[in-house]
């Protein structure tokens, strides 16, 4: 019998949506995009109104033949990759490759992979967005002239492997120009002067000088600092005026891809590609112990703070519930999305309120648990009650010099029940309110003076590119992960205690740009042209009309940077590694796979080699050394140092602990949903188990068994 076929993005979202639909359809992966722009050449007719030449990607032929192969037998196809401007691409290219008309209904979108959202999407099929796909094809042809164009100029002036990208190129530009602030930087002098003063109730708080009474007056040299000092030294402070305010602040919104790429980088350390990375398998679907694969939270690329009328009902009932009515808003909580936002989606949050991360601890990786509370808490605070405090604030004279005191009292916690913001808890190690009235004479009990110098701007970290990319509409939620990885692999910048820095090669290449292609990596010129892909999606503007406006213009100033462009050379750096066959110290080179070390003396020495990374664990075989390496495809394994005299290999990261069955060492895998275990580097072995406890008890977990996605070495 025929079935419906549903064609999805990824095998694991295949296997969640199957179990929904039940023996009437059948659900395949297109395992992400089948066709693109050519790799060897432009793959764009700019004298024919940019038509755009795609090709079947390299080694997807294999999944396109079961596909064509799983339609022919289909009564129904339905495409139903992801709800954005990529996944309306992808199901527009595979309608076409099936020859399926792109006006009839056959593409079905939803925001959560849920059984109710996807059954209920079958049921409100629509046409391929021809808008969606303009928008897409806008992005990507403009990509790839940008790219194309420049990245030769790149290899001419600097060196081969380089490349340029329309919007890489304005995010190193941020990281360099902020470098430059820092470098340029002059500290300024000031001074502090801090009061330690009893209240009433005898107890100590501090008061800040802010100036005189008549002029807030900074401190600038130790002079005037001890000149304040010694006016107040044996002075009276007395309280000029006292205020309390009851204070209310409202719940935060609910994630957007950036603020979860943020707090997850700021609570929990994680870089915004795994950040991405483990919530693609939260939203693609998680088996859940005694029962099947779920989708636990809504789609993650999104700019959109609106939560549904359904999901917002469940989560003030179980609020109520749980907390108690007086944290209930009297009115539902409603958030505004900041402009040029895409409101198609909703904003991030868990797929059931009543799935709390605590009753499916045992069913996530430790990293999946983290970031799955993070949205699931953020979400509920989001619909809940303010919270109230009171603020004190008091004006303090001691003979003629101000200074100020301030302190806080919580009256209700609201919504910081479920969830408080990075801020609010620096704010919370404040001083709490003291006891004192207008006119108190008040004695210091201790009077500090202490010098300090203005700092310079901080480095960007990932969380605040993130911030700044957003701020500046650089990009669009999809793109912020991959920006950051790109500028690093290509060796523009790099990690400096988990803040980024640009390399000599990043601020060279910026350089060039600003001198050449100014509009290229101009941030206001970027953020106009997001615009404009925005209303080409919105079915205002031409995608042929943007990329002609764009184009005519950039191929001039491409033709006059080739003929003033002069080569230029930067020193390599230089390593302490000794290359065995010349004796030169060996230096680093940037390739297609990222860093490695190669002989100065090239074309005459040849010699390269990868950059290990020790690890302290010995091997099984000698006793050496085990060092981290990677393949020619930038693939990790690990391996011996005294490699080749002794041969052991692994791709899995060897640990200290050995097997309680047979005494040989245990590695670290990675099952379905990235969920670690341990397993014994032994094939003849079979023992696994997720915890060290578990190790040490001998007692081995059958969960893990069949979740083992790598080969041995």
């Amino acid at each position: 019998m025929a079935e419906n076929l549903v064609i999805v993005e990824s095998p694991a979202k295949a296997e969640t949506i199957g179990k929904f639909l039940g023996k009437k359809y059948k659900v395949i992966a297109s395992n992400g995009h089948l066709r693109d722009l050519p790799k060897s050449q432009l793959g764009v007719d700019t004298e024919h109104d940019f038509e755009p030449k795609y090709i079947t990607i390299r080694g997807r032929g294999e999944i396109l033949n079961r596909i064509k192969k799983e339609a022919k037998t289909a009564d129904k196809i339905f495409l139903a990759t992801d709800p954005d401007r990529e996944g309306e691409a992808i199901s527009w290219h595979i309608a076409n490759i099936l020859d399926i008309n792109t006006k009839d209904k056959c593409r079905i979108v939803f925001n959560e992979i849920t059984k109710q959202a996807v059954t209920d999407s079958i049921k409100k099929a629509r046409p391929i967005d021809d808008d969606l796909v303009n928008s897409q094809k806008a992005r990507r042809i403009l990509d790839r002239l940008v790219g194309y164009k420049l990245s030769p100029l790149l290899w001419k002036t600097v060196r081969k492997g380089l490349s340029a990208g329309r919007v890489q190129s304005v995010a190193t530009r941020l990281i360099v120009e902020r470098e430059e602030e820092i470098e340029n930087f002059i500290p300024k002098e000031y001074w502090t002067i801090t009061a330690v003063l009893k209240d009433k109730k005898n107890k100590l708080f501090e008061a800040k000088y802010v100036g005189t009474e008549k002029a807030k007056k900074e401190i600038g040299d130790k002079l005037s600092a001890e000149k304040v000092e010694s006016d107040i030294k044996d002075a009276a402070f007395v309280v000029k005026n006292v205020d309390i305010l009851r204070k209310r602040r409202h719940a935060p919104a609910p994630f957007t891809t950036s603020n979860m790429q943020q707090d997850a980088s700021r609570k929990l350390g994680f870089t915004t590609k795994k950040t991405m990375s483990i919530a693609q398998t939260l939203y693609e679907g998680v088996k859940i112990k005694g029962g099947n694969a779920v989708g636990l939270v809504t789609y993650i690329r999104t700019d959109s703070v609106r939560v549904s009328s359904e999901a917002q009902q469940a989560a003030l009932k179980y609020i109520e519930n749980t907390f108690g009515k007086e944290y209930v808003p009297q009115k539902p909580n409603s958030y505004k999305g900041r402009k040029n936002a895409q409101d198609a989606h909703e904003s991030i949050r868990p797929t059931s309120i009543d799935r709390t991360p605590d009753s499916i601890k045992d069913s996530l990786s430790n990293d999946q648990f983290k970031l799955y509370k993070l949205i699931y808490d953020r979400f509920l605070a989001s619909q809940m009650s303010e919270k109230l405090y009171d603020a004190q604030s008091a004006d303090i004279v001691a003979n003629g010099h101000l200074f100020k005191a301030t302190g806080q009292r919580p009256i209700f916690d609201g919504y910081t029940k479920a969830y408080k913001e990075v801020q609010e808890e620096d704010e919370e190690k404040q001083g709490s309110i003291f006891s004192i009235e207008t006119g108190d004479k008040l004695k210091a009990e201790k009077i500090e003076k202490e010098q300090h110098f203005t700092q310079p701007p901080s480095r960007y970290n990932e969380a605040s590119l993130v911030k700044a990319l957003e701020e500046k509409s650089i990009g669009r939620p999809s793109t912020y992960a991959p920006i950051i990885s790109t500028i690093i692999d290509r060796g523009y910048v790099h990690r400096v205690q988990k803040m980024l820095a640009p390399t000599e090669l990043g601020i060279v290449v910026t350089e060039i740009m600003k001198n050449n292609f100014e509009n290229i990596v101009d941030v206001k010129f970027t953020a106009d042209m997001e615009e404009k892909l925005d209303e080409i999606e919105e079915g205002h503007k031409s995608w042929v009309k943007v990329l002609k406006d764009f184009y005519g213009p950039f191929e001039k100033t491409v033709k006059e940077a080739e003929l003033k462009i002069d080569k230029i050379k930067i020193a390599d750096e230089v390593s302490d590694v000794v290359c065995e066959k010349c004796g030169a110290l060996m230096v680093y080179k940037y390739g297609r796979f990222g860093k490695f070390l190669a002989c100065p003396n090239y074309p005459e020495c040849k010699n390269t080699k990868a950059i290990v990374e020790a690890i302290d664990i010995p091997c099984p075989k000698c006793g050496a050394k085990i060092v981290k390496k990677k393949t020619k495809k930038g693939k990790p394994f690990y391996g011996c140092e005294r490699y080749p005299e002794c041969d052991f290999v692994s791709w899995d990261m060897p640990t200290k602990e050995k097997c309680p069955k047979c005494g040989s060492m245990l590695t670290v895998k990675y099952g379905k949903n990235r969920k670690r275990f341990y397993k014994c580097s032994n094939k003849d072995c079979d023992f696994q188990a997720f915890s060290v406890k578990a190790i040490r008890d001998g007692s081995p977990k059958e969960e893990a068994k069949g979740e083992d996605n790598n080969s041995d070495a």
